[in-house]
């Protein structure tokens, strides 16, 4: 499909066509074959999921400097084309902060939005934005802002290696990881889609993750505060890679947004809790809660926090 101003932006399209529309935004860096529900899945949930490269990611054209909120012009422009004039957004990881932008900048169109394991913004007050984080991610952003020609290079010759070997960056998280991301990547089909996300995401080259890191690390266009959908943050309470401190910042700033901290689940945790945060976007009652009661007893073992 065609962005507004002619750029090329690659889109996926599972599920129920005639189902509920939801935008499915990857983390940072992926791609649209990301983890999802299969079809059948999606069909059951009466979803329709639109799944898009953020520019300069596997089939998208760049959009030099780019900024968080560019995303919500390229969501209506893929929402005009398939004919769709409400929908929901949720934004996974490095996603989440475009789910926003949607929500903040299409407030007619977006109806419900959810961010899961996403992060602040960097200029977040009263809040340590590195508290938490592994150190390779605290080496990337802080690079970012201290020395960005660095950054780059240091992102370009990753990218590489992960074009060369794509499970290179699945070993290179597993590293990192806490005890409850490792039980969720051990799973040797995560592992094959997200070998095959990071793959596709970074095929063109570096810059979809250059200017997700770009993005992030500045004024994203936007703010949370006058968003007036409801918003469900969701956290894993020992993810690493986006502390749960983010999504606690987050919920509090949004006027209508509703937050679960999930125990024993960390950043991963955002794939196999999918299917129920669609289900609630889906919902077409705007009180619905959050878990779905029928989704609560399929994951009984799970503990939940306000």
């Amino acid at each position: 499909m065609k962005a507004r101003d002619g750029r090329a932006l690659r889109v996926e399209i599972s599920g129920d066509p005639s189902g509920s529309p939801v935008f499915l935004l990857h983390g940072t860096p992926g791609s649209r074959v990301g983890p999802k529900p299969r079809s059948g899945v999606l069909y059951r949930l009466g979803i329709q999921l639109i799944c898009y490269d953020r520019p300069g990611y596997g089939g998208s054209d760049r959009d030099r400097e780019r900024t968080v909120a560019s995303a919500a012009a390229d969501i209506q422009a893929i929402a005009d084309e398939l004919g769709v004039d409400r929908f929901a957004v949720v934004g996974r990881s490095g996603g989440g902060p475009h789910a926003l932008a949607a929500a903040a900048c299409l407030p007619e169109h977006v109806t419900r939005t959810a961010v899961l394991v996403g992060v602040a913004p960097a200029n977040a007050d009263d809040l340590d934005w590195y508290a938490g984080m592994t150190d390779a991610n605290i080496r990337e952003y802080s690079t970012a802002d201290a020395d960005w020609h660095k950054l780059v290079e240091r992102v370009r010759l990753q990218a590489e290696r992960v074009r060369r070997d794509p499970v290179s960056l699945v070993k290179s998280l597993q590293r990192q990881m806490t005890d409850p991301d490792l039980r969720v990547v051990d799973d040797i089909a995560i592992q094959r889609l997200l070998a095959e996300t990071y793959a596709e995401a970074l095929r063109p080259g570096p810059y979809g993750w250059i200017d997700d890191v770009y993005a992030l690390r500045s004024d994203w266009g936007f703010n949370v505060a006058d968003i007036r959908q409801p918003v469900l943050v969701w956290h894993g309470a020992d993810d690493n890679f986006s502390p749960v401190s983010h999504a606690r910042w987050l919920a509090a700033r949004i006027p209508r947004a509703e937050i679960r901290v999930e125990t024993e689940t960390a950043h991963f945790g955002a794939v196999e809790v999918l299917p129920e945060v669609l289900t609630w976007l889906a919902a077409p009652d705007a009180s619905a809660s959050w878990p779905a009661p029928e989704l609560v007893s399929a994951r009984s073992g799970r503990r939940w926090e306000r």
